[in-house]
């Protein structure tokens, strides 16, 4: 199988008599992405797996989730600097053999396409490639495999599902919520009564409007109809539930239980930089070999790359904008004794790890 692979490097110069050097190194270095992307897709789909048969509810699960969540990480920012292999090749180089790849298109990626369903990418927030349907590029078996993933349960959803069963959010219990909006509404009334108490001045004014807008920024926190008009344009990805979840993970993440779970989400935020860095070192890169000129499966080239190098394809952008919401330590409610002493306790605990003798 190994000779497989390395016997899989066949020029299309060479195939025309006209055998050019560093179609080679193209070829090589685009192969190699691919396996990255499958070895990434199989960490993926394991970890989508362990969400959707409910094993993230045994909490020994998490750490499985995260070391396979990391090992995307370090596989994608390998991918990132493999950049700079290929641009030891000038435009020139590429130009003598880019006419012999088309109409072969590196939007033709199908694992990258699953990549981006798998995590999460919105369909409707997709950038139009040449005015069509990013699937209409595909066709036979390829685009019933991109049809299915996105009918699939997408690694946001099932997270999301997870962040909405965060102990503490609980109204009979815990409320973190609850009480978290009313320590935000005091500490904001205990600001401005210190604001109001300066001498009027021009830098007082200037407080009054900084406070007014942090007022305004942490009230939206607590305005779910507001949260579900910005879920509808497409502007948040997370349920009101989850982002509470989310938010109180943030908050408690030194509690034991909460470590991992933080991890996690720190993760997520990893993964999402790291695709953004690589969609940004594919538009440098395009840039430096065709200019503006269209790609070689007949797409915009430059132009459509740039484009999708935005939060549109950010899927966890939620994650990022908890820090928006960030507050005094002494607004953060403190914890009852129930549920501190649930965060300190494992949910789940195996009798297979204790001999008889301990049962005890």
């Amino acid at each position: 199988n190994l000779n497989k692979i390395l016997n899989a490097q066949e020029l299309q110069s060479e195939k025309k008599g006209n055998k050019i050097h560093d179609e080679h190194l193209f070829i090589v270095t685009h192969q190699a992405y691919e396996l990255w992307f499958k070895q990434i897709l199989w960490e993926l789909d394991s970890v989508r797996v362990i969400f959707q048969n409910g094993h993230v509810r045994d909490e020994r699960n998490m750490l499985k989730v995260i070391t396979r969540m990391n090992r995307i990480s370090m596989i994608l920012k390998l991918l990132v600097e493999q950049f700079s292999v290929l641009e030891t090749m000038t435009a020139l180089d590429f130009f003598d053999f880019r006419d012999y790849l088309s109409p072969a298109s590196g939007f033709q990626s199908l694992q990258f396409r699953l990549l981006e369903n798998k995590i999460g990418v919105p369909q409707s927030l997709r950038v139009p490639y040449n005015r069509r349907h990013y699937r209409d590029n595909f066709k036979g078996q390829d685009y019933e495999l991109l049809l299915k993933s996105e009918q699939e349960p997408t690694l946001l959803q099932l997270v999301e599902a997870w962040l909405e069963r965060t102990p503490g959010l609980e109204a009979e219990g815990f409320d973190f919520w609850g009480q978290f909006e009313v320590n935000v509404l005091k500490g904001l009334e205990e600001e401005f009564a210190i604001v109001q108490a300066k001498p009027e001045s021009e830098e007082k004014e200037d407080f009054l409007s900084e406070f007014q807008k942090q007022k305004d920024v942490l009230l939206s926190l607590f305005d779910e109809k507001r949260h579900e008009h910005l879920l509808s344009k497409g502007e948040r990805r997370l349920s009101y539930k989850a982002l509470k979840g989310a938010l109180m993970i943030y908050f408690y993440r030194e509690e034991p239980r909460f470590q991992v779970p933080f991890q996690l989400l720190t993760s997520l935020m990893d993964i999402d930089v790291l695709m953004t860095k690589w969609r940004y070192n594919h538009v440098c890169m395009v840039h430096r070999m065709i200019g503006s000129k269209a790609g070689t499966g007949g797409s915009s080239g430059y132009h459509y790359l740039r484009s999708t190098v935005s939060d549109r394809y950010k899927v966890f952008v939620d994650l990022f904008n908890l820090s928006t919401f960030l507050v005094p330590r002494h607004w953060i409610p403190k914890m009852n004794p129930t549920i501190h002493k649930f965060l300190y306790t494992a949910e789940y605990c195996d009798s297979s790890y204790f001999s008889s003798d301990d049962s005890d």
